[in-house]
């Protein structure tokens, strides 16, 4: 049995889930904004302050996406990157960037072995880089990201086996 949302409902869900995500990483802003929806948080006076400018409709299933560097065969094998043990999920919401600036190489690829506490990509979240690192010492088995790519809370990064 399915439950059925209102718009109302399923935005104060969405503000709550907003909020989780500021109180999580210790952001004292954060904006959400798509084309039927625009939500502001913000910490100014301790507590976040949810702004809904317009009704929220229901998010759409977001697709499980492939590494990049693996063959249709393989990706038949490969296990859901959200339950593999070394995944390593994304600590925001924000842009992606695999390499340190623009024309340089990038951290990481498929193959390399990484030293926990290494850099193996950054997010820019509110102009501010953050760099997100290695949990422990492995070998990078996929990047699961593009550059550039928008990325979610929670969203599988990398796996290190």
């Amino acid at each position: 049995m399915t439950k059925k949302t209102t718009g109302a409902s399923t935005g104060s869900v969405l503000v709550r889930e907003l909020a989780d995500i500021l109180d999580d990483t210790g952001l004292v802003e954060l904006e959400y904004a798509t084309d039927d929806v625009n939500i502001r948080l913000s910490r100014a006076s301790g507590a976040a302050a949810p702004v809904v400018s317009a009704p929220v409709a229901p998010a759409a299933p977001v697709a499980p996406v492939a590494p990049a560097d693996m063959a249709p065969a393989d990706m038949a094998n490969a296990a859901p990157a959200a339950d593999h043990p070394g995944m390593v999920p994304s600590p925001m919401v924000g842009t992606v960037y695999l390499a340190p600036e623009p024309g340089a190489d990038n951290f990481i690829k498929v193959g390399d072995s990484v030293k926990a506490g290494q850099t193996l990509l950054i997010i820019e979240a509110m102009k501010v880089m953050n760099p997100i690192t290695a949990p422990a010492a492995g070998k990078v088995s996929a990047i699961l990201v593009d550059n550039a790519q928008p990325v979610e809370y929670g969203e599988a990064l990398v796996i290190i086996e």
